[in-house]
Formats: structure tokens, C-alpha cells, sequence
């Protein structure tokens, strides 16, 4: 059941008008990150670290909750046109399967975003900056562990892809928690919120290691939160009706 729904799930990519977000937003975000960046080189003087502080900052911040958004907008869309509800109520298919199978064409294109990220941050490091050698083997870290806070998100924007049947206010309710993360990480207690686990796993806007020994707590946040939004959205399917 799984695979079928994987497989559906997946044709929806065919073709898609998101892969016009997944290409423009990060490389507007470069565009922005590689500027401040050039203005600023007075202060920012580690090179590669500074740089990726400033891809990061943008990225993070604003970019990522947006583009999670819309993939889990895009996905949730056939489900909420006409009485396709009524459909998925009485398939012989277990809701959460459905669920879980967008869930993973989400971080899918979690990842691929990940690998465009860096790629243009590599580009722009050496077209515009002019930054001698190779990124440190940190940003491959970083981008790892951003992966990994990111799966949180990924799952409460689905969540409310799939309560809300408009497109554009579960992406602009993952842009208000891009801001309250970067909040709530300032202060300290980035763990406690989700869409602050992805800017912290980026080590987003910092040049140390925001996770230097603390990785135990930032991996069991990242799951705690995860299984929370997925038994979340076991509740919410089971309790769903048909719509008349």
C-alpha cells in the first residue's frame, strides 16, 4: 500500500510548476547571501565560514519554511479539490500511508534543495567571492544536521497542508515560523520550537558550532518532534470523516 501511494505521490512531480520555486528562492537566496556578503567584508573575514553565515541566514530564515510549504501545499492539492476527500476516506489504503508517502517525496525534495544550496554556495564562493580552496567539510555537516531539524517541519507543514485547504496560508504560516525560530534560537532555546531546529542545524548565521557537544539533544529534539506530528497526523486521519 505504501509503494502504490509512493508511487502516486510521486508522478505528481512530473511537470511541475514547483520545480520552478525549487530552482528560483534558492538562488535568490544566494543572490542575497553572496551581496551582504561583498558589502560587508570588513567584518566578515573567514572567508568560507562568513560566506556560508550569510547563504545561511537567508536560506534558513526565510527560504526553507517557504519552500517546504509549498511542496506540502502542492502535494495536499488534488486531496482537497472536489470530493477526492471522500475517496481516500473509503480507499482500501490506510490514511497514514498516504501521509507518510508525501512525507517522503517532501524530503526528498528537501534534499535535492540541500544539494542545490550548496552547489550555489560553492558557485557563488568562487565566481563572485573569489575564495581560495574548498568549503570546509563542516558545511557538509551542517548541511546534514540541516536535513535532520528539517524533517520536523516538513511534517507540521503537511499536517497543515492537510487541515487547510487554501495553498497560500500554510506557506505563509511556515514563513511566520521561520521568524519565531530564528527567535526563539537567538534566546537559547531553539529545540523547543521546530521551525527553529532547521536554522540551528545549519548553524545558520553563526561561524562557530552552535551544536558542539550538544548533539544528543538536538537529535532527540529533531525525533521527539517528528513522531509528535506524525501520531498528530494518525489522530487527525483516523478521526476524519467523508465530506458531503
Amino acid at each position: 500500500m505504501f509503494k502504490r501511494c509512493l508511487v502516486a505521490e510521486n508522478r505528481k512531480l512530473h511537470a511541475s510548476p514547483i520545480w520552478i520555486v525549487f530552482f528560483v528562492l534558492p538562488v535568490i537566496s544566494a543572490i542575497y547571501g553572496t551581496y551582504n556578503y561583498l558589502q560587508n567584508l570588513g567584518i566578515l573575514t573567514d572567508q568560507w565560514y562568513s560566506l556560508w553565515t550569510q547563504h545561511t541566514l537567508f536560506y534558513a530564515l526565510f527560504f526553507f519554511p517557504v519552500l517546504v510549504g509549498v511542496y506540502a501545499a502542492y502535494l495536499w492539492r488534488l486531496e482537497h479539490m472536489g470530493h477526492n476527500w471522500n475517496l481516500i476516506m473509503a480507499a482500501p489504503v490506510r490514511p497514514l500511508c498516504l501521509f507518510l508517502a508525501k512525507y517522503v517525496i517532501v524530503l526528498k525534495l528537501v534534499l535535492l534543495t540541500q544539494m542545490l544550496v550548496f552547489a550555489l554556495y560553492f558557485f557563488c564562493g568562487k565566481a563572485f567571492a573569489h575564495l581560495p580552496g574548498l568549503p570546509p567539510l563542516e558545511t557538509f555537516l551542517y548541511l546534514l544536521r540541516g536535513l535532520v531539524g528539517g524533517q520536523c517541519v516538513i511534517a507540521l507543514q503537511l499536517i497543515l497542508s492537510m487541515l487547510i485547504r487554501s495553498f497560500a496560508v500554510p506557506v505563509f504560516i511556515g514563513l511566520a515560523g521561520g521568524v519565531v525560530g530564528m527567535l526563539t534560537a537567538s534566546k537559547g532555546i531553539g529545540l523547543a520550537f521546530p521551525y527553529a531546529l532547521m536554522q540551528v542545524g545549519m548553524n545558520s548565521n553563526k561561524s562557530e558550532d552552535i551544536l558542539a557537544g550538544s548533539y544528543g539533544g538536538f537529535i532527540l529534539a529533531s525525533l521527539v518532534w517528528l513522531l509528535l506530528f506524525v501520531g498528530l497526523a494518525q489522530l487527525l486521519l483516523t478521526r476524519r470523516d467523508v465530506r458531503s
